[in-house]
């Protein structure tokens, strides 16, 4: 990485918005094109790796998934699953590979179209020009609470799941993990396994098997090509779509709420609200688990099928049977029971500083085409569902950044030569 500086005044070719994995790879294909760029990171490189993960975090898909362009990895345990530290590092090693020019401690307050058709960007070190600017900070921008947080009383104390560390740094007793989402079920984990009592409220998210008839299901799905399906022959609704949960702690393992519960986690519907001291739950707890489960088994319903399609020398082996049934009805949990809730309900997108750059849909999300938008310059990378189910994950950020660096290059090429 080449430590750069940005001055009040500064014209690039590019600047590319965010020293993640994305913008990195962006910058990758921009400085093999010698295209004059900068990428802005308001923290550091892949700090959110660090900064927005648990103590005990691990990636959920395994090692080999990681390939950024020119840089696969290179560790000993392909089939693993990096810690939370060991993937910020591999990032942050990633930018000195190839001199990646980022300016680091540098915000985007806000990017305008000019009269004469360039970028100008505000930012925490001055005002810049651009010919071309890409997005590659992610669509998880601002923690999302339900408005009934408000009525939590101040003894209970409330942290977002990127602010959770770890059981200890939380105060004693019972916690309430709301969502199950990657990050609420692997949180909720990790307090049962610290020995705490947890209630789990229960989110509509699916979950799938680690391991299936001798492989990791998502080696499965990668050889199978599920992770190139495009988003065109899915719908737009599909970048919405929530992950399955799983996990790669300890070598990597399934995350069953069902085998939670015998162990003394208790589970419970979708939270409601807060009435008279009590935190209230639906009666939906075995949907979820019905639906959580289906969608595992329809997932090795197509290994099968694949398996038998190619004839490959896989041994058969039993389907899912459920370990524990909840009781019917709602439940309920008294905040005086309650010393901690984590909320795992996710994020929502904070794109305020694209100002008026026609660049986004009447929800506010982004409005491209694998990352080419409406104004002349301006791209999205990074994003979940951009192209392919693998545009959000380390699978395929490469073919995506390598594209948007490509158009870059291509559109700049004219003006560069003028």
């Amino acid at each position: 990485m080449i430590p750069t500086t940005v001055r009040d005044g500064d014209h690039f070719d590019a600047v590319v918005v965010g020293g993640g994995q994305a913008g990195l790879s962006v910058s990758h294909g921009l400085v093999a094109s010698g295209v004059h760029h900068v990428v802005l990171e308001r923290e550091t490189v892949a700090h959110e790796w660090h900064d927005g993960r648990w103590d005990a975090f691990t990636l959920v898909t395994p090692n080999w998934h990681c390939r950024l362009p020119g840089y696969p990895y290179d560790g000993d345990d392909p089939d693993g699953f990096m810690t939370r530290d060991e993937v910020h590092a591999w990032v942050r090693r990633y930018a000195d590979t190839f001199d990646a020019p980022v300016a680091e401690g540098v915000g985007v307050e806000l990017v305008e179209r000019l009269p004469d058709g360039r970028f100008a960007l505000t930012t925490s070190a001055g005002r810049i020009t651009a010919d071309s600017v890409t997005a590659a900070t992610g669509g998880y921008h601002l923690p999302v609470v339900p408005r009934w947080a408000a009525e939590v009383p101040a003894r209970v104390r409330q942290v977002h799941s990127h602010e959770y560390r770890n059981a200890a740094a939380l105060p004693p007793g019972p916690v309430l993990v709301v969502g199950t989402g990657q990050s609420g079920t692997q949180i909720a984990e990790d307090l049962l396994l610290e020995g705490r009592q947890v209630h789990l409220a229960l989110g509509r998210a699916p979950r799938v098997a680690r391991w299936y008839r001798g492989r990791d299901c998502m080696t499965w799905l990668a050889e199978m090509g599920v992770y190139d399906v495009a988003v065109a022959t899915r719908g737009l609704a599909k970048r919405e779509s929530t992950n399955h949960y799983v996990t790669g702690r300890d070598g990597g393992r399934d995350v069953d709420l069902r085998a939670f519960a015998l162990q003394g986690m208790r589970l419970h519907g979708r939270a409601t609200g807060i009435e008279d001291g009590v935190v209230r739950f639906d009666d939906s707890v075995a949907a979820v688990l019905d639906h959580a489960d289906s969608v595992a088994e329809s997932i090795k319903d197509d290994i099968d099928a694949y398996i038998a399609r190619e004839g490959i020398d896989a041994p058969p082996e039993p389907r899912y049977d459920p370990v524990w049934r909840p009781d019917p009805g709602p439940s309920a949990v008294p905040l005086d029971e309650v010393a901690t809730i984590v909320w795992a309900i996710g994020f929502r997108a904070d794109w305020s500083w694209l100002g008026a750059l026609d660049v986004l849909d009447p929800e506010g999300l982004p409005l491209h085409d694998r990352g080419e938008t409406s104004e002349p310059g301006f791209r999205f990378v990074g994003l979940p569902w951009m192209h392919t189910w693998g545009s959000g994950r380390f699978h395929a950020i490469a073919r995506d950044a390598e594209h948007t660096a490509d158009r870059i290059a291509e559109t700049l090429a004219p003006q560069r030569v003028m």
